[in-house]
């Protein structure tokens, strides 16, 4: 079964399997480690479980020497006792601090896997797949995962060791005893298998049920400007409530089922103890059975169901990590959209490129001013393309771009110009067709150069946490300070800095909200330029800055441009006149292609958009 993208919580029927065969290749590189604390948790199930039988014999043969004269015989047994009681407690110092290592390094490799896998997952999982799913992945299905391994892995595995060791050790003693205790296994096992059942299915459901709760908090803190603009809070706080009430069924679900596998298993305990007692007491009272070995045979019994409780929060906690790691295992097992060829093409070396001969993921200086660029040409052959399988956003076109070339992409809303930049931007690939660069397909490019080569600035302008420069300098992280302040004055961003405080250190605070809109445009601007790409992509990058930082911008793209391929989405058509070249769209399909000047005098749709441009202005 897929899993649907209309129903993100929906896992595949297989995904236990799956989820077991990554947490086997997350243990595999520490099995040494794994091999050295089974061994501590037997030595540790082994010294908790023999303890009894020393017991047994200062009761039946030590007191009785002890009264004939020999104290040794009375004491040798219970300084074992002692003894072993001593590295028991060693044993399990050590098996805890050693789970504990082993469970941190196996959440590291987990964490760090998840996400690296994320990043590299394409625009369209993202699009699909909301951030705080993703968010709830990272923490909240990672704390359960990591609680298990820390805890309730271990307890699991002494319980179970411990009464491995018992089941021998009764037999050892006497096997009729034994036999009235092993008949407690039959309904254990029916309840245990019941319960399980049960509980992966109420653990599956918590998990998206919390799941739930996190996106819904993670989107109101997200658009938190938007809830109190439109006074959305109460209606945000019923969505909460809901999601908190299935959170609060499924959990109550959970801890029923746990009660009543505890309560079974108690009872079927304590019907052990009785059916040991009777049955111990005729034997006794027969000669056939010593009462030191029925007293053993008793504290075994404590013993050996004893573990039950702690196995009962552990097979709570198993589940839970179960279903957690399921989720993230999902996520791990999304393919991304878009694959880096194995044997990536290098494009081809160009005189008067700043960075088009470097080394995959090296970052060339800019050319000096002056230096006439050789762009790269952008040729799209037979392309068609369409959202996961849904309608044709885009039907079969060719496009050539020559290099050096600026081209302006106009149309209405939905005409297919942001799907257009994306295919050439490689955040998807086309349907059918190819988009080549420099004659070399972009599916056959490694990622560096892809990135290297082609830029895109969108209107989001995203800044992260830091300082202006730190965020300038993305576009080229070994770039100087000189050449940081250069980009920031090519797009007219260094007077702002230096009215700033602290310069070009200074702190942009959250998605750089110390900015404004235009402020943290200019400085994606200056992030694109200091990258140098050959290809530049203007998604409606203009679209937040006011009319004079529109023309500073303006200004300045008309210089950064000169011989560069750049593509341009622009819905101001002010844009459009440093625009080599425009494209008008309609349905997916370019209508019209030609100089600005050119369509403006066919009178066309351009003309159109061009005349009611200048109505506006009047």
């Amino acid at each position: 079964m897929n899993r649907n993208p209309e129903e993100p919580d929906t896992l595949p029927e297989d995904i236990a399997a799956r989820a077991r065969r990554l947490l086997g290749e997350l243990v595999r590189p520490q099995l040494r480690g794994y091999a050295l604390l089974i061994g501590l948790l037997a030595a540790f199930g082994l010294g908790n479980a023999i303890g009894p039988v020393f017991i047994a014999r200062a009761l039946d043969e030590g007191i009785p020497g002890a009264v004939a004269g020999d104290t040794w015989a009375l004491m040798s047994p219970l300084l074992v006792f002692v003894l072993i009681t001593g590295l028991t407690g060693l044993f399990d110092f050590a098996s805890t601090r050693l789970t504990g290592t082993l469970a941190q390094r196996l959440m590291v490799a987990l964490r760090r896997r998840l996400f690296d896998h994320v990043q590299r997952l394409g625009i369209g999982y993202h699009e699909k797949s909301t951030s705080g799913r993703l968010v709830a992945r990272q923490t909240s299905d990672m704390e359960n995962i990591q609680i298990f391994l820390s805890g309730s892995l271990q307890e699991m595995a002494i319980g179970l060791s411990t009464m491995g060791v018992i089941a021998v050790a009764l037999l050892v003693m006497d096997w009729r005893l034994a036999l009235v205790i092993f008949a407690g296994f039959v309904p254990l096992l029916w309840v245990s298998i019941a319960a399980n059942r049960a509980q992966r299915r109420n653990q599956r459901r918590t998990r998206t049920a919390i799941a739930r709760v996190i996106v819904q908090f993670v989107e109101t803190m997200g658009g938190i400007r938007a809830v109190q603009s439109f006074r959305r809070e109460r209606t945000n706080e019923r969505r909460l409530a809901a999601e908190d009430a299935k959170y609060r069924e499924a959990t109550a679900a959970s801890l029923r089922n746990v009660g009543w596998f505890a309560a079974s298993t108690r009872w079927i305990g304590n019907l052990s103890m009785a059916g040991v007692l009777f049955t111990g007491g005729w034997l006794v009272m027969g000669d056939g059975l010593q009462v030191g070995v029925l007293t053993a045979f008793l504290l075994y019994v404590r013993r050996f169901y004893g573990p039950l409780d702690e196995l009962v929060q552990a097979f709570t906690m198993y589940q839970s990590a179960q279903a957690a790691l399921e989720k993230v295992t999902a996520v791990l097992d999304a393919e991304p959209e878009v694959v880096e060829p194995s044997v990536p093409v290098r494009l081809p070396s160009r005189s008067g490129s700043g960075n088009g001969g470097a080394a995959l993921g090296a970052g060339a200086a800019p050319p000096p001013a002056g230096e006439v660029r050789a762009g790269r040409t952008v040729s799209f052959s037979g392309v068609s393309f369409s959202y996961a399988g849904g309608e044709t956003v885009l039907p079969e076109f060719d496009l050539t771009i020559p290099a050096g070339q600026t081209v302006a992409l106009v149309g209405q809303t939905g005409a297919g110009k942001s799907t257009l930049v994306k295919l050439l931007a490689r955040f998807y690939d086309p349907t059918g067709g190819t988009i080549r660069l420099d004659g070399v397909c972009l599916r056959d490019l490694a990622d560096a150069q892809l990135r290297q080569s082609v830029v895109m600035v969108t209107q989001e302008s995203y800044l992260f946490g830091g300082s202006i420069g730190d965020n300038i300098r993305i576009g080229r992280p070994e770039a100087t300070d000189a050449q940081v302040r250069a980009a920031a004055e090519a797009v007219g961003l260094a007077p702002f800095v230096a009215r700033m405080p602290d310069g070009y250190d200074t702190d942009v605070k959250k998605r750089g909200g110390r900015l404004s809109s235009g402020q943290r445009q200019l400085v994606s601007f200056a992030r694109a330029f200091l990258a140098d790409p050959d290809v530049l992509v203007l998604d409606e990058a203009t679209a937040h800055l006011d009319i004079p930082s529109e023309r500073q911008v303006q200004a300045a793209l008309a210089t950064v441009l000169e011989g560069r391929t750049a593509v341009i989405i622009a819905h101001r058509l002010s844009t459009v006149e440093i625009a080599d070249r425009v494209l008008v769209m309609e349905h997916g399909e370019i209508v019209e292609d030609g100089a600005p000047g050119d369509l403006i005098t066919a009178g066309g749709r351009f003309a159109g958009l061009h005349a009611a441009w200048e109505e506006s202005r009047a």
